[in-house]
């Protein structure tokens, strides 16, 4: 299995939900402090993953650690909800998105028109919520930043799906809310498709890992069948790789052992049974490989931070906002 047939069973569990959008048409300099105006928003670090697209002209972007220009046709993207500003020239007037922005819910996509004069830039901004990255090591493999090009050999579907969210927010159409979110939902594995090959040339990660040919075809089976009565030696058979090389592998890519690596993916399937069905604890305890609630209790807990019935009612759906030192 390749490593974007990998990606693709881990994203065939991706719910999104609470996806939000829109539209921010500023003329001239001027400045955002994003993090500001998401804690204005009341948007919780942990839960949403923010992204921008700059559908028409260039601006820039910072984050503690780096400085970007963004052109017409890029996006961004923040798994981790990392604080950032983005702006033109140096000395703008500070933008306050929250206090411009009309309270939600919102029936069509809102615009904020800033300044007067030539036509300056047009960004499509919101978040959404992705419980794919409550899988740890994918969410470990991933950056603070994802920056993909509509530029190259390569943008021409970045290019037109950015293109459709412009006909929809242009138009605001009956069903434009539930077509922005699919569109939303596609540009997001674009973007990470876009990663995965960009992590082609690293040494560790769990990308690295499903690009190796024994760890892959690990991993697939994993996937594949989670319920399976997993052993370190049927790992390795597997894997086509002795139990020493196999274990080696796993940490020297994944940093954990291959059992817990199972464990992992089987509590993270667990975590969206309890929000997506109404079998009991005791049947997604079974399922997840635990022979009694109680043992799965402690597991949930000891890897989510809250026991199973907590995180039924209240999912903590992506990781921790990454804050600048």
């Amino acid at each position: 299995m390749s490593t974007g047939d990998l990606l693709s069973e881990v994203l065939r569990s991706v719910r999104f939900s609470g996806a939000v959008q829109f539209c921010v048409m500023p003329t001239g300099d001027w400045q955002i402090d994003a993090g500001i105006s998401m804690k204005r928003m009341g948007l919780q670090p942990g839960r949403f993953v923010p992204f921008h697209v700059v559908a028409k002209g260039s601006v820039w972007l910072k984050t503690c650690d780096r400085f970007d220009h963004l052109e017409s046709g890029d996006v961004v993207m923040f798994p981790f909800a990392t604080p950032h500003e983005m702006g033109v020239g140096e000395d703008g007037p500070q933008l306050s998105l929250s206090g411009d922005l009309p309270p939600p819910p919102w029936s069509t996509i809102p615009v904020l028109e800033y300044g007067e004069g030539p036509e300056g830039a047009k960004i499509l901004c919101g978040y959404m919520q992705c419980s794919a990255l409550t899988f740890e090591p994918l969410r470990a493999s991933l950056p603070d930043v994802l920056l993909a090009h509509s530029s190259g050999e390569t943008g021409g579907w970045l290019q037109a799906t950015i293109r459709q969210l412009e006909l929809e927010v242009e138009h605001r159409q009956a069903g434009s809310s539930s077509m922005l979110e699919r569109l939303t939902e596609t540009m997001f594995i674009q973007v990470l498709r876009q990663h995965v090959d960009a992590a082609a040339n690293e040494h560790k990660g769990w990308l690295v890992a499903a690009a190796d040919p024994q760890l892959g075809r690990c991993l697939s089976a994993i996937h594949k069948t989670p319920q399976r009565e997993w052993t370190i030696d049927l790992l390795a058979t597997t894997a086509g790789a002795s139990r020493s090389a196999l274990a080696e592998r796993f940490q020297q890519h994944l940093g954990i052992s291959p059992i817990r690596y199972v464990r992992d993916w089987r509590l993270h399937l667990a975590s969206l049974a309890l929000v997506e069905t109404d079998a009991s604890v005791a049947a997604i305890a079974f399922d997840a490989g635990y022979a009694s609630e109680a043992a799965f209790n402690r597991a949930f807990s000891r890897a989510y931070g809250q026991p199973p019935s907590a995180w039924r009612r209240s999912p903590n759906s992506s990781p921790t906002s990454h804050e600048c030192p």
